[in-house]
């Protein structure tokens, strides 16, 4: 059981970025996970925070597969691997516009998969490869292809289900958003972007139990509540009740954040015994 950082890097200079690792593995976090979406490469943007640290995990969360070739993503993960044994970790996902997703997956699994790179081959430890599944299809895809799933935007009762599909033998990493004052506006546009832009999210939101008046107008106020842990105690309660659930490691995106941000969510969760 573990606890991490996630967080967006887009539109940081390179400083930011190295400074912020720093603080996070100086501060005792396992593992910074990172989204990809209008900046960095994400292999690119691993590579940076690798040699920015000494010992933390460093986690694609995700990189997505319609932006790079399968032989193009199996070379780097390759590379990274061999470079930092054991702080690897590739996190797929994505959407190809017009593709059944499971379909999509499945084949840009098969294609690394089949890769042939003579020159450059499996590292030892091999890096995990997990996959942003949300849906027990792809949950299950994560089973037979991968060594496990990486939910994004989801509530314990999500992980209870995704640990029940993906059996004991799998590694399960979740994102948890927090906002450690009250914040009602950041929690909720939080909530709003994803209830709003993200059919797959609306999905399984609706398949654990949420209604049609829950997503209506960017999300309920109990939908916002699920979603995000307001407070420094409901955050150190949220993180507990995912891995009380079954998570192996719990990645915390810290939303309004401020230059203390994550001293402070590292002092509270050492309070709770969740970070050394």
């Amino acid at each position: 059981m573990s606890v991490g950082i996630w967080r967006f890097f887009d539109g940081d200079p390179i400083s930011v970025v190295r400074e912020t690792a720093a603080e996070i593995e100086e501060l005792g976090f396992d593992a910074i996970w990172f989204g990809e979406y209008a900046g960095r490469e994400a292999f690119t943007q691993a590579a940076l925070l690798l040699a920015a640290t000494s010992k933390l995990t460093i986690a694609t969360g995700v990189a997505r597969f319609d932006q790079r070739s399968p032989l193009a993503a199996e070379g780097a993960i390759r590379a990274l691997g061999e470079a930092y044994p054991g702080r690897f970790i590739a996190g797929l996902g994505g959407h190809r516009p017009g593709a059944r997703p499971l379909t999509a997956l499945r084949e840009y699994l098969d294609g690394m998969d089949s890769a042939d790179l003579p020159g450059l081959p499996q590292p030892a430890p091999r890096p995990r490869r997990v996959l942003a599944a949300l849906g027990p299809k792809l949950l299950d895809l994560a089973a037979e292809r991968a060594d496990g799933a990486h939910p994004y935007f989801v509530p314990p009762e999500h992980t209870a289900m995704a640990r029940e599909r993906l059996g004991p033998g799998k590694y399960l990493a979740v994102e948890q958003a927090v906002v450690l004052d009250a914040s009602p506006s950041a929690a909720r546009e939080h909530a709003d972007l994803y209830v709003r832009q993200a059919p797959h999210h609306q999905a399984n939101l609706r398949r654990l139990g949420f209604t049609e008046e829950d997503l209506a107008d960017g999300g309920s106020d109990r939908l916002v509540d699920a979603i995000v842990a307001t407070g420094e105690q409901a955050a150190a309660d949220r993180i507990q009740a995912h891995l009380d659930a079954g998570a192996d490691h719990v990645c915390v995106q810290v939303l309004a954040r401020t230059p203390a941000s994550y001293r402070r969510l590292a002092d509270v969760l050492r309070g709770a015994s969740l970070v050394s």
